[in-house]
């Protein structure tokens, strides 16, 4: 606004600014109260949308380890009924090939029978001379008894010596335990003889 001078006193009189009219003011408060508002709603707007992928990306990642955790279930699942079938493979391999030793030894002793019985009844004669016929009699009769023993043993299966121990066992369970005892021991005397 221009300066003016007022004719009484000279000096110089400056218009002040005088405040708009509340129409004008009324028009401008609109503008910049729409400007907020909108201000707002984008940002209401971009809020809920980042809200709205980060859920989207919550599920997606939750469905993805829902996928790789079947995934791996199922692998391990199989690997587990690989190593249950190789276990049961190796059971059946360790069965024969016990039931095949078992076998073996049942022959050596039967064929180590054998030989004792043989043994015994060819020094019968000898035993007659140096100790008397009753004592001959003696060995005859052990030297028999180890044949028929050895016959038992060739005749029956391993399965059938298995139930045969087993039967021992309920009948004389003290025996049982005495006999293993000195099978132990005598073992226990071989091996060690054999390192020596």
């Amino acid at each position: 606004m221009a300066d003016a001078m007022t004719p009484s006193t000279g000096k110089k009189k400056t218009a002040r600014k005088t405040a708009p009219k509340p129409a004008a003011a009324a028009k401008a408060a609109p503008a910049v109260a729409g400007t907020t508002t909108d201000h707002r709603t984008e940002a209401k707007s971009r809020f809920n949308s980042a809200l709205e992928e980060a859920k989207a990306g919550a599920a997606a990642l939750k469905a993805e380890a829902a996928d790789r955790a079947v995934a791996y279930r199922d692998q391990a699942k199989g690997r587990s009924e690989d190593w249950v079938e190789e276990a049961k493979t190796y059971g059946r391999e360790a069965k024969g090939k016990s039931k095949e030793l078992a076998t073996e030894g049942k022959t050596k002793a039967s064929e180590a029978l054998s030989s004792l019985s043989r043994m015994v009844s060819e020094n019968a004669a000898a035993i007659d001379e140096k100790f008397g016929a009753q004592y001959g009699d003696y060995a005859r009769r052990a030297s028999r008894s180890l044949q028929e023993a050895s016959v038992k043993l060739d005749s029956k299966s391993v399965d059938d010596l298995s139930e045969d121990a087993r039967e021992v066992v309920r009948k004389s369970p003290g025996l049982a335990v005495g006999l293993a005892a000195v099978a132990g021991f005598m073992l226990a005397r071989m091996f060690r003889g054999s390192r020596d």
